[in-house]
């Protein structure tokens, strides 16, 4: 995840719309709401794929560990079902170096024509810039939270998916070389520095015509006690999805960590994909503009984003809910 220049210009004016929605547009459980098919998601094992992850070392592009890890995932998406494509690509990032990456995509029932697209960021971050310790600016990150978790709870949902397969196609992508945007310090921003391999991908999809009915991005979803608000740019292009699933989290009653009020603008993968791919995509992400950081959890690009910043309640709500959106479309 990175520092987004929305953050610094939009904020302020998004104060109006900071605050909780009215009573009147509340979302309200009652006898006529439809029962819905749920997920067992198993959130030791989603724990566990993080911790994986994690244990490669910081999946930085151009690394042994960023390498080892790709093969990894490809494989375990590929024991769990999963059609698999490695798309390597070439691009350059804010300091003009190419660098190689790969997004890794995984699909299920490829032959069904409404299909939905699940998404997060497999690489690290390659400079704790915003830890405390000055030292550590230059210092590659685990990742725990920012990246790993979030492949954490699709690796699960794909085992999942093969237990019990959806009535619809779905697509997982691994982006890579999301977190690859200048350090803070250099004050360069440029949203096109960011997400270099959702960009690739959104201008090169796996297969040509590819289209799905709506998107989810996963960003930052192992915390403890995190909730997620209706991030700003997800409002804006896909405000039916964003309803969708935070309506079916209040049917799981999670209304307390999948919040009603509006967020604040993040530029992530998601923004991308509906820019360029034009699929309504919205982002699952946990914001915290109380944080130390002023906009995600405290230990955001800093040498402390490890497991032991990972809780599994968290990522079991966030599978729960994700993988019930899925199961009833």
């Amino acid at each position: 995840m990175k520092a987004s220049t929305y953050l610094l210009i939009f904020f302020a004016g998004l104060t109006a719309f900071s605050c909780s929605f009215s009573g009147n547009q509340s979302h309200k459980q009652t006898a006529e709401t439809q029962k819905l098919q749920t997920v067992s998601f198993n959130a030791d094992s989603a724990y566990k794929f993080v911790a994986e992850q994690v244990a490669f070392g910081p999946r930085v592009p151009g690394s042994d560990a960023h390498g080892a890890c790709a093969i990894w995932l490809a494989k375990k998406l590929g024991q769990y079902g999963a059609e698999v494509i490695s798309q390597n690509f070439k691009t350059r990032t804010y300091d003009k170096v190419t660098r190689n990456g790969v997004n890794i995509i995984g699909s299920y029932n490829k032959a069904a024509k409404k299909r939905i697209l699940l998404m997060a960021h497999w690489d690290s971050r390659p400079f704790a810039d915003h830890d405390s310790n000055n030292d550590f600016h230059q210092t590659p990150i685990d990742g725990a939270n920012d990246g790993a978790s979030g492949v954490g709870v699709l690796l699960e949902l794909a085992r999942q998916f093969q237990l019990k397969n959806p009535n619809v196609g779905v697509d997982i992508i691994f982006f890579d070389l999301e977190d690859w945007g200048p350090p803070t310090q250099l004050e360069i921003y440029q949203d096109e520095y960011w997400g270099l391999g959702s960009q690739y991908w959104s201008k090169n999809p796996h297969e040509f015509g590819y289209s799905a009915s709506f998107g989810i991005l996963l960003d930052m979803v192992g915390a403890k006690d995190a909730y997620f608000s209706k991030e700003y740019f997800s409002m804006q292009y896909a405000g039916f999805v964003v309803d969708k699933v935070w309506d079916i989290a209040a049917q799981l009653g999670y209304r307390s960590q999948f919040v009603n009020q509006r967020g604040i603008p993040v530029n992530d993968d998601h923004v991308f994909v509906n820019r360029y791919a034009n699929i309504p995509t919205i982002d699952i992400i946990h914001q915290d503009t109380e944080s130390a950081n002023g906009s995600f959890f405290d230990h955001w690009h800093t040498v402390n984003d490890n497991m032991d910043k990972i809780d599994k309640t968290t990522l079991r709500i966030v599978g729960e809910v994700v993988g019930t959106v899925v199961y009833n479309e």
